[in-house]
């Protein structure tokens, strides 16, 4: 069934929902769907003591039912469950819910349904956050009414309530958002790369390949998919939308899309024309993983109706991320790197590749299942030493033995890893963090880790 928004907007008022996980999405999934009228449950399966106590203020202020280290017991009371993203969709509650007819979606989806904006998504297995910023950057210098949102760390759903139909959302979906997508449809998607993560939760490369292709099952021909032609598995998932799919190449000259053409990241439009933008030389950001991010967001750009000296202008000023191979500073001849967003192992590798040789390397973590026989490969000629912290650090250790790389140390915590690595390193060297694991094990989220090392790099700097 068809909906405009405002017809959404006045059934959901009278809905009964019931929100699950109570981290950033679904504390603003609370309020928003509150905001709006409905009668909003919250659940989580922590005990209340382990919800923010502002929260827990605002829900009893407002009178909102939630039921914190415990599930409701009549899930058929509800007309729609929304999920946040760490949220399994499986889990048994939400079984006995569905077979009750009720309703099973995540934030980005109701976040879309509530919102007048124009999508701009973003997917793959890596650079979806450098690529997101990048094309938020080229949006503001446009001049464009648009919000940065997602994956990112701004929930979606947040910024629905002061949406307009001039407004571009760009947004960062992962696969935890797009595996419970049914309405969602962008104006342009991009799928980055893919390559195995996430397989504890998805439990296949297929499973976890659907998820990322959720995010062109309803669009058009009159919708744009910007996908990688390098990455042959990614390209594949394209096949079943319906969107006029945009290549982009490092490698190769296309007949359509973006690629380099003599040093520059040039577009060939639906017309045959060539489009240059800018030389790879005056981009900021590093490694060629960077120069396929900036193949993407041009090429979003230029698809969703931008200037390509707008596109140029904002590629040449963009200074990259925090979180992503980022330059923390040097201390005594050696240069610190924050890649706390390498959460996996063709992440990190991809760091690797960018900063070439002379790295003692930080990793480890919550290794989500993967195989790191690739990561122990690629240390080889680059790496000179491996200091490794966290769950799974033994497997990466096991992983690098295998593959003949042998000089490695254990640490208990990040402080001991940092120093540790300034004194395994020399003038010249690189120390980088780039974990090739999620950080859950030890921290909440990545930028809490980030964070923390960047603190015991500025520990070495005093």
């Amino acid at each position: 069934m068809s909906y405009t928004v405002d017809e959404y907007r006045r059934e959901v008022s009278d809905k009964k929902i019931l929100v699950v996980g109570m981290g950033r999405s679904g504390m603003a999934a609370v309020k928003e769907l509150h905001a709006l009228g409905s009668t909003v449950t919250a659940q989580d399966i922590n005990t209340v003591e382990k919800i923010d106590p502002k929260f827990i203020t605002f829900l009893d202020r407002e009178g909102i039912e939630y039921y914190f280290g415990s599930t409701p017991e009549h899930m058929g009371s509800f007309d729609i469950v929304v999920l946040s993203p760490g949220v399994n969709p499986n889990l048994s509650f939400l079984n006995d819910g569905r077979n009750h007819g009720v309703e099973v979606i995540g934030e980005l989806e109701m976040a879309y349904r509530l919102s007048y904006g124009k999508f701009v998504a973003i997917t793959g297995t890596n650079g979806k956050t450098t690529t997101t910023s990048l094309v938020g950057k080229i949006f503001e210098e446009s001049g464009r009414k648009y919000t940065v949102v997602g994956n990112i760390g701004v929930a979606t759903i947040s910024k629905v309530q002061d949406s307009t139909d001039d407004e571009w959302m760009i947004t960062e979906a992962s696969s935890f958002q797009l595996e419970t997508v049914s309405r969602f449809k962008p104006v342009v998607s991009a799928i980055l790369n893919f390559t195995p993560d996430h397989l504890n939760r998805h439990g296949s490369m297929e499973a976890y390949g659907a998820c990322k292709a959720a995010i062109g099952k309803n669009q058009t021909s009159d919708d744009y998919m910007v996908i990688n032609y390098d990455d042959k598995a990614c390209l594949a998932l394209g096949d079943n939308t319906k969107a006029r799919l945009v290549p982009f190449s490092r490698i190769e000259e296309l007949e359509f899309g973006a690629y380099i053409d003599d040093g520059y990241i040039v577009i060939r439009d639906e017309s045959g024309i060539v489009h240059q933008i800018c030389s790879k030389d005056e981009l900021k950001i590093i490694g060629n993983h960077n120069l396929e991010n900036a193949l993407a967001a041009a090429a979003i750009s230029f698809f969703a109706g931008i200037d390509t000296a707008v596109i140029a202008d904002a590629l040449k000023k963009f200074p990259g991320v925090e979180h992503r191979i980022e330059y923390c500073g040097i201390v005594d001849g050696v240069k610190f790197y924050n890649d706390s967003k390498g959460t996996n192992v063709d992440a990190s590798i991809i760091a690797l590749k960018a900063l070439e040789r002379d790295i003692v390397l930080i990793a480890g973590g919550d290794g989500k299942a993967q195989d790191f026989t690739e990561l122990g490969e690629n240390l080889l000629g680059r790496v000179k030493a491996l200091v490794l912290l966290g769950r799974d650090a033994k497997d990466i250790e096991k992983a690098a033995r295998a593959a003949g790389f042998s000089n490695i140390y254990h640490e208990n915590d990040m402080n001991d890893c940092v120093k540790r690595a300034h004194k395994l390193s020399e003038s010249g060297d690189k120390v980088l963090l780039s974990p090739a694991c999620a950080s859950w094990d030890m921290y909440d989220n990545y930028e809490q880790r980030g964070d923390h090392f960047k603190n015991c790099v500025n520990q070495l700097l005093r």
